[in-house]
């Protein structure tokens, strides 16, 4: 159905694809594999229509293609269902579904067929299994639900191939689950799909066939049978990863650094008591809506709570604020990194220098001492291996996401923090992004800092931390330390029902889930 020869592109003279060749087949999914920066997103948006090919052949149903836009690649039946959803929050289902076009009454009548555009809406929900009536407005739907509503959308032009970029970065599991059965029923009706994710076990799971991408290049590819993860992984970062995680270089003393007493919310987390300690990695694990990023804002005088004491190196936080808790020598990683932990359209130099502007301003005039500034940015820089070649000059938004979350990390680097709160750090990123910043974690507590880290990766807790807890229902329900670590007894504990000592579902079947 679709077949892509030599694609090329150039941004600024500086080629980006390095004739790009693959093919795709009718109702079979293509996962497209890469670590940031390896062309993945160039080679969609010119499939998309949003860039245009240097050089190279596509072809569509054995014709050429070359869409001038996105509106010509939906018209030739290409939807492009992104990362960041194209969606309005403040309109209904179907009003987002035909935002491209809406059913007139007659061609000469400028008023929208209401009644034909809610029949059809109801039409493409049912096949998305979607149960809200049309007219619901889009921003009372979760995540997962509103990702079929881009499904749906693509099915409402007929769609023939569906490219998907990183659908489950912001699903639960059973909202992947769901996604990962319509995208069978898709197969099933002759649709072509090309699935772009760093979840690799995902990759596996779904596709048919596998393209790995390196620096702009394919660098291998073939049925998921000859592409096992292992394979995959040495291809995308061009060396073997003996082990996932690195080892670590140091181990937990005794000495604390932050201690959580008593502290509650309302209908938010109930009586959290725990203690971090300088060198330790404590991992908090849970599922979505558990209360844990809830707890680290919490933490960081983001949101308040009613009762408890929180305390650094001893002493008690009065009044918590962001201010104060870094004041305090805390820092706080966010999960959204794009919307919370970045000025996108800055520059590297000045998004590191963010949390530390007082200490490289002059005593006099108070402005920003750029030498100093720059001698500083170039250390951090090199401490978390950041590639980029000007940090005074370039824009974070032109940035990686691993790179990306590197810059958040070098901002609170430069404070030289005691407590580092990481919430999903990992998140969005390729597995080499993901193995430097293991790294910049380990040495973060080689260094005598205590790291308390959120994630829903249990692979990734299990291999970087020293305990973890366990939250439920805004409760803290058991703790592991690093030789009782079971991922069935994990979840197990995260899917117990409040006020009860068993799961709802035996181990071992939690074990054979995991």
């Amino acid at each position: 159905m679709l077949d892509c020869e030599n694609l090329r592109k150039s941004f600024f003279g500086v080629e980006v694809l390095h004739g790009v060749s693959f093919s795709l087949d009718r109702g079979r999914v293509l996962g497209l594999v890469g670590e940031n920066g390896s062309g993945k997103s160039t080679t969609m948006n010119i499939l998309g229509g949003v860039l245009r090919r240097d050089g190279g052949r596509i072809r569509l149903d054995g014709a050429d293609y070359e869409p001038r836009g996105p509106k010509d690649a939906l018209a030739r039946g290409i939807a492009f269902i992104h990362q960041e959803l194209n969606l309005f929050e403040n309109l209904s289902i179907e009003e987002n579904l035909f935002i491209t076009g809406f059913p007139r009454l007659g061609a000469a009548i400028p008023f929208i067929n209401r009644g034909r555009m809610r029949r059809r809406a109801r039409e493409l929900l049912e096949q998305v299994d979607i149960r809200h009536p049309p007219g619901t407005p889009v921003g009372q739907l979760s995540q997962g639900e509103r990702q079929l509503v881009e499904i749906a959308k693509a099915l409402s032009v007929d769609a023939r191939v569906i490219i998907f970029d990183e659908p489950t970065t912001s699903l639960t599991r059973r909202e992947a689950d769901r996604l990962f059965g319509i995208i069978e029923r898709l197969r099933g009706r002759g649709i072509a799909m090309i699935y772009i994710s760093h979840v690799l076990g995902d990759v596996t799971r779904i596709c048919d066939d596998i393209t790995v991408l390196r620096d702009g290049a394919v660098v291998g590819g073939g049925p998921v049978a000859q592409m096992p993860t292992e394979r995959m992984i040495s291809l995308m970062v061009g060396r073997t990863l003996d082990q996932l995680f690195p080892e670590r270089t140091a181990t937990p003393t005794d000495t604390p650094v932050l201690e959580v007493r008593g502290v509650s919310q309302p209908g938010v987390v109930h009586e959290i008591d725990f203690t971090l300690h300088a060198g330790e990695v404590l991992g908090i694990a849970g599922l979505m809506g558990a209360g844990r990023s809830e707890l680290a804002r919490i933490l960081f005088g983001l949101d308040s709570f009613k009762t408890g004491t929180i305390a650094v190196d001893g002493v008690a936080i009065e009044a918590p604020s962001p201010s104060v808790c870094m004041d305090r020598g805390m820092a706080f990683l966010t999960e959204d990194r794009r919307g919370e932990g970045l000025m996108m359209h800055a520059t590297i130099a000045d998004n590191i220098a963010l949390a530390s502007l007082d200490e490289y301003a002059s005593p006099w005039t108070r402005f920003v001492e750029r030498t100093r500034l720059g001698d500083e940015v170039g250390r951090i820089g090199q401490k978390v291996r950041m590639r980029a070649a000007d940090p005074m000059a370039t824009l974070v938004r032109h940035l990686s996401g691993g790179n990306q979350q590197k810059v958040v990390l070098a901002k609170w680097l430069l404070r030289e923090p005691k407590v580092f709160i990481l919430d999903e750090p990992t998140r969005g990123i390729d597995v080499g992004a993901k193995f430097e910043i293991y790294k910049i974690i380990d040495t973060l507590v080689a260094d005598g800092a205590g790291v308390l880290m959120i994630s829903s990766e249990m692979e990734e807790l299990i291999g970087l931390c020293d305990r973890i807890l366990v939250m439920n229902h805004g409760e803290i329900q058991a703790e592991f330390r690093r030789g009782d670590f079971d991922s069935g007894r994990i979840l197990e504990a995260a899917m117990r029902r409040r006020g009860t000592e068993a799961a709802a579902a035996p181990a071992a079947a939690m074990r054979e889930a995991v």
